[in-house]
């Protein structure tokens, strides 16, 4: 026969208050443990000064139709092209069978802006900076970018059509914040 000390941890109300205290032992390890955690996980994330240059502002006002700027995003140039219509008018008529990789400008520009050209201003063969955005650079035989380390040739879209760069210029994430700026990144 069970003693009266006995009974009181053998009867249903002790497994209850058992399960209770590994439960909650097991969530107050989970927390500390957690707490203990956050700053080495914390440390891992990009500090402020990386964070600000994930997105850069570009002010569109002061290119004018026909110029290309080159800024930098990321530690990585990139072209804002002001298309005059004439250059739409030439990018539109080029048929996609005689391009390496096939684009229409529609397709590299945003519906309500398709005069503005966003592109990284970095060669798809070996990642060399082209000519073309700079007044007075050589622009190639497309009127585009030439990328003068192995022979490159874009058009005036940013798509490859003669020599080894493999595929167009990319073209960044960005939007219009309004109808002369607009964000990268």
């Amino acid at each position: 026969m069970a003693t009266h000390t006995e009974a009181a941890t053998e009867g249903p109300d002790a497994v209850r208050r058992r399960d209770f205290i590994y439960v909650a032992t097991g969530a107050f390890a989970g927390v500390g443990a957690a707490t203990v955690a956050w700053p080495f996980v914390n440390q891992m994330n990009p500090s402020a000064d990386v964070r600000a240059l994930a997105t850069v502002e570009v002010d569109l006002s002061p290119i004018q139709p026909g110029q290309a700027i080159k800024t930098i995003w990321q530690s990585k140039p990139v072209f804002v092209r002001n298309l005059t219509a004439a250059e739409q008018n030439e990018a539109r008529k080029v048929p996609l069978s005689e391009l390496r990789d096939p684009q229409t400008l529609d397709d590299r520009t945003q519906a309500d802006h398709r005069n503005w050209l966003v592109t990284l201003g970095v060669c798809t063969h070996l990642g060399c900076v082209p000519l073309g955005a700079a007044e007075g650079e050589n622009k190639g035989d497309y009127g585009g970018y030439f990328c003068p380390c192995h022979g490159s040739h874009y058009d005036t879209a940013g798509r490859i059509r003669r020599g080894p760069a493999p595929t167009n210029l990319v073209v960044p994430d960005y939007a219009f914040k309004s109808p002369t700026l607009i964000e990268i990144g």
